[in-house]
């Protein structure tokens, strides 16, 4: 069952996504940017880890789990670090992810020639 929920709330992150292309016309960059925001609140009100244990890699996989973990590291270093933590907390949570980002980007930039 966990993995139609999986599918199911996975699926409704693409929906909206598609949404944001189809129906306000936003740019690949601004629906990105828009779907982590989401994250990013949905987890300032205490409902993204709740939507992560219920719908497992449906919630935990797309960008809006990114924003969640921007938020999530910073509240929590906050509390233990004080103000400096909330600069800390982002990239100590984030860090392997922008550091796979980048490394992958750069591996496909050798192998991949652009249509110029």
């Amino acid at each position: 069952m966990i993995f139609l929920w999986a599918f199911i709330i996975g699926g409704l992150f693409c929906v909206v996504g598609q949404i944001m292309f189809d129906v306000f016309k936003l740019t690949p960059a601004h629906t990105m940017s828009a779907l982590v925001v989401i994250g990013a609140v949905m987890d300032a009100f205490g409902l993204y880890d709740p939507l992560v244990k219920f719908a497992g890699a449906g919630a935990s996989v797309p960008i809006t789990s990114f924003g969640n973990s921007l938020v999530h590291g910073a509240l929590s270093e906050l509390q233990r670090d004080g103000w400096i933590g909330v600069i800390t907390g982002i990239f100590e949570v984030t860090s392997a992810g922008i550091s796979a980002a980048i490394i992958f980007s750069f591996l496909a930039a050798l192998v991949v020639r652009p249509k110029g």
